[in-house]
């Protein structure tokens, strides 16, 4: 008799961890769902009124531009209303060309972009959705278009061991009036849950500040080969 009730005991405290973890995993998924349709959410009014008004100035002068604009603005707000939790790096870089596209219409010459990308990425790996496009967005609007000369935009993606390092660079006012960097921590803090939530990692975003430069990287495990 005992042994039986010894036995049940175990049996329940088991059967409450494995309810417990159940539980907590299911926590983990929505909430990591849930800051995805946050970041999915954040168009911002000014980047559409901005983007409308430089394709309604380009319709008489440069018809072709003003209708790639479109397309890229289409697929800006397709992705926004997806509501995809993974995608692959392809597509997160797509995204962010055809972001950068419409901003160099409105940018022009002041927005200059070096792309640094490793030779042999995995274009396949899936990855969560909405990493790099946001990072890309803060350098221009807290960065870049602040500075009258405007600056370059360094995007790097280096290829590791067992990991990508993804790191976004960019100019910024060193007299702006507020903290570096102020202004774009509700995306950061974003993006910094989302990949502790799907990697665990244990510096999931690195900041590095200056006067006059702002730098964001984070890793990107890969899969173990087979």
């Amino acid at each position: 008799g005992r042994n039986l009730a010894i036995s049940s005991i175990v049996t329940l405290l088991a059967l409450r961890y494995f309810y417990v973890q159940h539980q907590w995993q299911q926590n983990v998924q929505a909430e990591a769902r849930a800051r995805l349709r946050a970041l999915q959410a954040r168009i911002h009014p000014h980047f559409l009124f901005n983007t409308l008004n430089t394709i309604a100035g380009l319709i008489p002068v440069q018809p072709d531009c003003a209708e790639q604009a479109v397309l890229d603005l289409a697929d800006l707000l397709r992705s926004a209303l997806a509501h995809r939790e993974s995608i692959t790096l392809y597509e997160e870089l797509e995204l962010t060309r055809r972001y950068l596209a419409i901003e160099r219409l409105r940018l022009g010459d002041r927005l200059r972009v070096d792309w640094r990308l490793d030779p042999d990425l995995p274009l396949d790996l899936p990855i969560p959705a909405l990493l790099l496009q946001p990072l890309v967005e803060n350098a221009i609007r807290h960065g870049i278009q602040h500075l009258p000369e405007g600056g370059t935009l360094t995007i790097q993606i280096e290829k590791r061991a067992a990991a990508l390092r993804i790191t976004v660079v960019n100019p910024q006012p060193d007299d702006s009036g507020e903290h570096p960097g102020a202004g774009q921590r509700i995306a950061q803090d974003n993006i910094r849950q989302r990949l502790q939530l799907a990697y665990r990692p244990p510096v999931p975003l690195a900041i590095t500040e200056a006067s006059n430069r702002y730098q964001v990287s984070f890793i990107l495990p890969l899969p173990a080969p087979d």
